[in-house]
């Protein structure tokens, strides 16, 4: 089975205190309308950081900052496995815009489950809600 390399971008509101997270809507291919975290495919010479600012240029128009690496995620697929680097980023300059996306939403820990993930893209739900803060329980918190 052939392996497809890609990076994935978990693109925050603010690093240190993640409120809300960048989720899109495939606009094309064999998964049109599923949700995914944006990113792409891997050029030989790049490294995953490097494919992943360039990734979000080409998709979304912006300029973003790489931080850390949360997870590798291993999925098969029918057709392909999948191996994708996944990393927290911050957008560094521009706005966001959907140049191949059909939609897009900026997601808070209580809306993670909303929308329609693509399979590999699901799986790293857990780490990400690990690393975000719910707003609902920081105000409970807050009062008591």
């Amino acid at each position: 089975m052939k392996t497809v390399n890609v990076v994935a971008a978990i693109i925050c509101d603010d690093y240190k205190k993640k409120t809300k997270i960048f989720a899109t809507q495939r606009g094309y291919g064999e998964f049109k309308d599923g949700w995914e975290f944006p990113g792409g495919k891997i050029e030989e010479g790049e490294t995953p950081e490097q494919a992943l600012v360039r990734e979000i240029r080409e998709e979304l128009g912006a300029e973003i900052e790489v931080h850390d690496l949360i997870d590798v995620i291993d999925y098969d697929y029918e057709k392909f496995h999948l191996h994708m680097n996944c990393y927290w980023a911050i957008v560094a300059e521009g706005k966001l815009q959907l140049l191949e996306h059909e939609a897009a939403k900026w997601l808070d820990y209580g809306e993670l489950r909303s929308v329609d993930w693509l399979p590999a893209d699901l799986a790293l739900i857990p780490k990400i809600a690990a690393g975000m803060i719910d707003k609902n329980v920081e105000v409970i918190a807050s009062k008591a």
